[in-house]
């Protein structure tokens, strides 16, 4: 049975790839981070023509084999426009609302290389000027980047080299309290990233082969909804999402449990699959619920309209106020942890 400080390792892993902005579309530091993680462990990698990090856990059985997906792509935003007073008007990537990125700091990264802070803000932000402040509608009309240059005009803040298309970062605020508790940005889907290398290191340190060929694949589209839709492994007849485990009213799962998904917006995952990772937390007395989740979607679901003929599955550590400031614990990636390894032995 896998020890608790897999859970450790893997959350360690998990708050060094949160310190590496990656929205979508701007990948390719955390897509190294991530090759050089697994390749530290002692298994083969390679980049995907995408950006994505494929891993080779190696196993018998290759025409039975099983692929793990994760991403490492997060939310974030682009400079839409320059404005006239220097200021930025942004555009989203993925999911991320306004109103969760009111009052963040940033990091502004041009393509020359220049990296720049500053902070997402209301427009007319002072309480004590803007007598609608409470009232107003959040939506990136009326948020903006502040710059901590001094910059009141457009060309102030093309001198410093910024342009449309230029990537905004957001502060993912990362912490481990006391009681285990995982706070951050982002937590979907580093911490499935992080959980997957403590389930490597698992297999590494006990010189474990698998009873079934297994690959895991790191996308780097998944919050614009292509991630897992290529470079399915030859052999492949299985795939498990491992990400993010909603919490939330109406569902059963809390940030301490393994969150097992039978349906999602895209419909129901396979019922032999979603069987089988139940019986796995059974088998390995992992703290799990079973959800339903009303608005989601995952790498496993791009696989399938990418035309796989595969099973599929989607389990992750439970995660409270998803795309937002995210909470997790520690205990739900150890229960993540003990399905992996009950579902890849049963």
């Amino acid at each position: 049975m896998i020890n608790k400080s897999y859970a450790d390792f893997a959350w360690e892993q998990t708050a060094a790839l949160l310190a590496i902005d990656s929205p979508s579309g701007f990948t390719a530091n955390a897509a190294q981070w991530v090759q050089n993680a697994f390749q530290e462990l002692g298994f083969s990698t390679e980049i995907t023509n995408k950006g994505g990090v494929l891993v080779d856990l190696g196993g018998e059985n290759p025409e039975d084999g099983l692929l793990l997906e994760a991403h490492s792509d997060t939310l974030g935003a682009m400079v839409a426009q320059i404005k006239g007073n220097g200021r930025l008007r942004l555009t989203a990537l993925g999911g991320m609302e306004p109103n969760n990125a009111e009052a963040e700091n940033v990091r502004v990264y041009t393509r020359s290389g220049k990296i720049y802070e500053g902070t997402c803000q209301l427009c007319n932000a002072s309480v004590h000027v803007n007598g609608d402040y409470g009232t107003a509608k959040r939506s990136y009309d009326t948020i903006e980047v502040v710059l901590d240059e001094d910059v009141t005009s457009a060309d102030d803040t093309r001198k410093l080299g910024i342009e449309v298309g230029d990537f905004v970062c957001f502060d993912p605020r990362t912490r481990r309290t006391e009681s285990g508790y995982l706070k951050s940005r982002f937590l979907d889907d580093k911490l499935s990233v992080g959980i997957l290398l403590g389930f490597a290191k698992y297999l590494a340190d006990n010189r474990i082969t698998l009873s079934r060929r297994t690959w895991v694949h790191v996308t780097v589209y998944e919050e614009v909804g292509h991630g897992g839709s290529a470079s399915l492994p030859v052999g492949v007849t299985e795939a498990i999402s491992v990400d993010m485990g909603c919490v939330g009213e109406g569902l059963c799962c809390t940030e301490r449990q393994v969150s097992i998904c039978a349906k999602d917006s895209g419909g129901p995952y396979s019922y032999e699959v979603v069987g089988k990772l139940i019986d796995a937390a059974k088998e390995t007395g992992a703290d799990y619920a079973v959800d339903v989740y009303p608005h989601y979607g995952s790498d496993v679901e791009a696989t399938l309209r990418g035309g796989a003929d595969i099973r599929h599955g989607l389990i992750g550590a439970g995660v409270y106020a998803s795309h937002g400031y995210e909470r997790s614990h520690i205990d739900g990636i150890y229960n993540t942890l003990k399905v992996l390894c009950g579902y890849v032995h049963g």
